[in-house]
């Protein structure tokens, strides 16, 4: 054969990166937040000039918050890349763990740096030095401004589902025990505040009243130190906020089953081992593939006389309203068992390559009859 001198040259990483990059950009619905992670950068160029001339730590831990905000957008831009692609040999199961793995890094960071604010105030106590108020309102309304319109502005579909679906953070319990005490004076106000609030609106709020307490009292009183009591306050209600989410997401890295879905698993593989034909339910595993995705697989045995196409319609019919991504494996009967020593397996026996496995894309229960096939010894 032709003998080739100089091979062509892989794609470096970088290369990589911008041709997703690319693939992005020329989808319409990405160029809002490009435009707005444009616009976060100069807000946050700003605010740490600001926070540099004011020398308060407060509106340092309150900058961080701008910076998560910049992580949100480039996550939501990644849940847009997940959607364009389409699964692969390597990633059979398509992209959704990325946009679960960026959620899961940007609350992590989040807290990294609400640690480092509790360090930095911790110092700061001994040796309290002195705040210039003169852009510290700026700073404060500007980051403010910025971060709810830019969350109310675009629909994250990743963090959305987190908040909702992770366990409530101790501010938000804390707001909403208050909010039962307003609307039981004021019960007309029920529709505002006894809803979830949202956690990242919930801390924005918070923490530029932080800063508006800090700036009267140090105007009022030269009192230095409220300004790192805001800090601290900043950066526990930071780390109590994106613990939650966090922990959520990181379950769902770790392939766990749901909680609140294993009792609905439970009973429909109970239906399932009932159905004609079907004689064990085996090796049975469920878990969380993206957020809001279940996939699983299972297999199952039936008789020698059962018609194998029938009952992977019926088990797949009965998984698939729970489970969007399912592969069935069908496994018949055998009559005599070996034992597990070194004996010839009998004529009449099926291995591996006898299964039926049916791997189930995302979609209804009805379109699922439709495409059941099985693969073909």
């Amino acid at each position: 054969g032709t003998i080739h001198l100089f091979r062509k040259s892989q794609r470096s990483l970088a290369g990589k990166l911008a041709h997703e990059f690319r693939l992005v950009a020329a989808d319409r619905r990405s160029w809002k937040i490009l435009l707005f992670g444009a616009i976060n950068l100069v807000c946050i160029g700003f605010l740490l000039m600001w926070c540099s001339s004011t020398n308060s730590i407060a509106l340092t831990a309150y900058t961080y918050l701008t910076i998560f905000d910049l992580f949100s957008l480039l996550t939501c831009l990644i849940s847009y890349w997940v959607m364009m692609k389409k699964p692969s040999p390597v990633y059979s199961f398509g992209f959704e763990r990325f946009e679960v793995l960026a959620v899961f890094a940007s609350t992590v960071l989040a807290q990294l740096g609400a640690l480092f604010i509790l360090k930095e105030s911790a110092e700061r106590f001994l040796e309290q030095p002195e705040i210039h108020t003169g852009r510290l309102l700026v700073g404060t309304f500007v980051a403010l401004f910025f971060n709810l319109f830019s969350m109310l502005s675009i629909r994250n579909k990743p963090f959305a589902y987190v908040s909702e679906a992770a366990s409530t953070s101790w501010l938000q319990e804390h707001v909403a025990d208050l909010s039962r005490i307003i609307c039981g004076i004021i019960p007309g106000l029920s529709s505002i505040f006894l809803p979830r609030m949202n956690p990242f609106v919930l801390i924005d709020i918070a923490g530029a009243l932080a800063l508006c307490v800090t700036y009267m009292l140090i105007e009022i009183n030269n009192y230095f130190a409220v300004d790192t009591a805001s800090a601290i306050a900043i950066a526990l209600m930071t780390f109590g906020t994106m613990y939650p989410m966090s922990v959520y997401s990181g379950k769902v890295l770790l392939q766990t089953t749901p909680p609140h879905v294993i009792g609905q698993l439970d009973k429909l593989l109970r239906e399932v081992s009932t159905l004609d034909g079907v004689l064990e339910v085996r090796n049975e595993h469920f878990w969380t593939l993206g957020f809001g995705t279940l996939a699983g697989s299972v297999h199952v045995r039936i008789r020698r006389d059962a018609n194998e196409q029938m009952v992977l319609a019926h088990v797949t019919n009965r998984l698939c309203t729970l489970v969007s991504t399912l592969t069935v494996q069908i496994f018949k009967d055998d009559w005599i068992r070996p034992s597990l020593s070194s004996v010839p397996l009998a004529n009449n026996m099926l291995n591996l390559s006898d299964h039926h496995v049916v791997p189930m894309p995302p979609s209804s229960a009805a379109d699922g009859l439709g495409a059941l096939t099985s693969t073909p010894a």
